[in-house]
């Protein structure tokens, strides 16, 4: 079956977009934080002390409708370059829920479908995520999944994690750590070059992790695993690494240096991302009066740094959506021959995600090339 055929194609990240997941925030709310893999998952730079001080519950209205507003002006630009786009179903992620080792008071949310789904190829893969509060998050994307099984492509899940209190360690200031008890990942953890893949070894994707991940990879081809280590400690690549085209990667240059720059990569031209600006991320109204549970936009009580606005995403080689608000990123992509997309996206540090986070592709028209040959 031809690429262009198939339901599910996605080698990389910068081929052009043919079909494609945009996140939800309907419902969004933070999970206990006393739950260790939540601490883990969502401020592991806070000490214990000071996590009392940060509500949990659910987002206040404000953020979740000027979110799906975002997330609507973005699948409406994306319509428009003729890409499909999906949303995912709507879960309670109020609903309770329990394994016989833990239980959990509700969900998280759907807002960023690229951290447990990883696409490679024609192959969807569920990964392990390490955060409870994730269990059966993947599920709002499960008739997407049916119907591209039916129409030929293949569907894989890593083994169910069973996420014991023993997974879950700490380093010598009390922080949280991520063990090796069992393999756990985020799928926000791998970064897709054509045969090669990168996997960032961190507190939100383990070693045992990246040996299921490359035991599989071989099920999948020629394909070639490079583990990332020392990079960023804490959770996701996307932030800190951004493949732009074949030949071109923009980097963090507070978690990369010209010496640290990946073996693989350093043969390419390299943008080093100017330091983030500042977006408004106004604190909201809770929606339904003052109550502790309902979240605002506070910057102290923000999911991601202000890197997140690196986090971009590439419709093809030459043409990115970025948040409006990085001007001088915008700046510099243009001068390397990028036609930037500005889009809002208000709360994406607050909710934890930016353009790269909250999309999943599952159709681009590269393949397994071998770009670093």
């Amino acid at each position: 079956m031809s690429s262009s055929a198939r339901p599910v194609n996605s080698w990389d990240e910068f081929s052009t977009l043919r079909e494609v997941v945009v996140g939800s925030a309907v419902g969004a709310r933070l999970p206990s934080q006393a739950d260790p893999s939540s601490w883990l998952s969502c401020f592991p730079k806070t000490p214990a002390d000071e996590l009392a001080a940060i509500p949990v519950g659910s987002y206040a209205r404000r953020v979740v409708e000027e979110t799906e507003e975002d997330l609507e002006a973005l699948c409406a630009t994306l319509r428009d370059l003729g890409v499909t786009v999906h949303r995912p179903e709507v879960i309670d992620h109020a609903a309770e829920f329990a394994s016989p080792q833990w239980s959990a008071e509700g969900g998280f949310h759907s807002y960023c479908p690229r951290d447990l789904t990883l696409v490679v190829g024609d192959t969807v893969i569920e990964v392990a995520s390490p955060m409870r509060a994730r269990y059966f998050e993947v599920f709002g994307l499960r008739t997407l999944f049916h119907d591209y099984l039916r129409a030929g492509s293949r569907w894989l899940c890593a083994p169910r994690p069973q996420l014991r209190d023993e997974l879950f360690e700490f380093d010598e200031d009390g922080l949280p750590l991520l063990g090796e008890s069992e393999p756990v990942f985020d799928a926000a953890n791998v970064l897709r070059l054509g045969r090669d893949v990168f996997y960032q070894v961190s507190r939100s994707g383990n070693e045992l992790g990246l040996r299921w991940l490359e035991s599989t990879l071989g099920l999948l081809g020629d394909l070639r695993l490079h583990p990332l280590r020392g990079i960023y400690g804490y959770t996701h690549i996307d932030s800190t690494i951004a493949l732009l085209r074949p030949g071109l990667v923009l980097l963090n240059p507070e978690r990369i240096r010209p010496d640290t720059v990946p073996e693989a990569l350093r043969g390419w031209d390299v943008l080093w991302c100017p330091p983030a600006e500042a977006v408004a991320q106004a604190p909201a109204e809770p929606a339904g009066g003052p109550a502790p549970e309902a979240l605002g936009g506070a910057p102290e009580h923000t999911l991601s740094e202000s890197w997140i606005g690196m986090n971009l995403l590439m419709v093809n080689p030459e043409t990115a959506i970025v948040e409006s608000g990085q001007r001088g990123l915008i700046k510099q992509l243009e001068h390397a021959g990028i036609t930037v997309l500005p889009h809002r996206l208000r709360h994406s540090r607050v909710l934890g995600g930016g353009f790269h986070c909250v999309t999943l592709d599952t159709r681009r028209d590269g393949g397994p090339e071998d770009y670093l040959s």
